[in-house]
């Protein structure tokens, strides 16, 4: 693993999108692991090793996350972020990526699958679809722009087993990762996650309502794996079933044990998206 950057270009400057690399230049596929809101890319760690004896795997924190640049409140939209996630493919110098994306992630990857001459071979939805209740918005909403201040790091590990529970069965050694990638220093003492605060602003303050994305997805036209925890209550089961049925007509995998969205990080996850990658090449 190595860490890089590449410089994306928003209405209010250069900013910086720090990203991780995994395996070889020279290897003969080249994957995107895209993070979840409040998430960054070392979350994909386990998954990236996994894959990394057979593709070139590459993690980028969106920026507002993780070691990227912080931008201001307004430039975090999902324009910006398909620019940016652009301008990344364009560094690395291929033509063509597979892509796995968590929630937001999934998002972003199902954007750019939608578009004309799209680079996206193959993509992985883990636990987003094209239609997202108002629910799950408020819920995502009720943590993601409280910005939360802890005096220890095993504070803040047991805020994330509390918040992100829904990630499914994660051992020990699993959640202190998440703490551990998953933290920023503050000055005069004590820690927060390693996000800005100002992410979430797009929920604050607003009426939700339900997103319905059919259109996009309907428009896409690469082979579609999409993960789903039993539990969630983003990526409903209706919602699943439709999209075996419509579009891409998805694959589809449950993961029980699991609500929004499930870690990628067990074994059986891992060799799922394995397989699917493998079996599609």
């Amino acid at each position: 693993m190595k860490t890089e950057s590449v410089l994306g270009l928003g209405p209010h400057g250069f900013h910086r999108i720090a990203y991780t690399e995994w395996g070889q230049p020279t290897a003969p596929r080249t994957l995107l692991c895209v993070h979840g809101l409040t998430r960054n890319g070392r979350d994909f760690d386990r998954l990236a090793s996994a894959l990394s004896d057979r593709w070139r795997v590459i993690c980028p924190d969106v920026p507002g996350r993780g070691r990227s640049d912080w931008l201001p409140a307004g430039d975090y939209t999902y324009p910006q972020y398909l620019a940016d996630m652009t301008a990344l493919i364009a560094r690395v110098g291929v033509m063509e990526v597979d892509w796995v994306g968590t929630s937001m992630g999934g998002l972003i990857g199902l954007h750019l699958a939608a578009q004309p001459n799209s680079p996206i071979r193959r993509l992985v939805l883990n636990d987003i679809g094209p239609f997202i209740p108002k629910a799950a918005l408020e819920r995502i909403a009720s943590y993601a722009g409280t910005n939360p201040r802890f005096a220890t790091l095993e504070e803040l590990e047991a805020y994330l087993r509390r918040v992100h529970a829904p990630f499914g069965i994660l051992n020990d050694q699993d959640w202190r990762h998440l703490a551990l990638q998953g933290y920023r220093r503050l000055d005069g003492g004590g820690f927060a996650l390693a996000y800005d605060p100002a992410i979430a602003e797009a929920f604050l303050g607003r009426e939700f309502r339900d997103v319905d994305l059919w259109s996009v997805w309907d428009a896409v036209r690469c082979p579609v794996f999409v993960i789903r925890g039993v539990q969630s209550d983003l990526l409903l089961a209706e919602t699943a079933a439709e999209m075996q049925r419509r579009g891409p007509k998805a694959n589809l995998l449950e993961v029980a044990g699991a609500g929004h969205a499930p870690a990628l990080v067990t074994e059986d996850r891992i060799a799922a998206v394995r397989n699917w990658l493998s079996a599609a090449a």
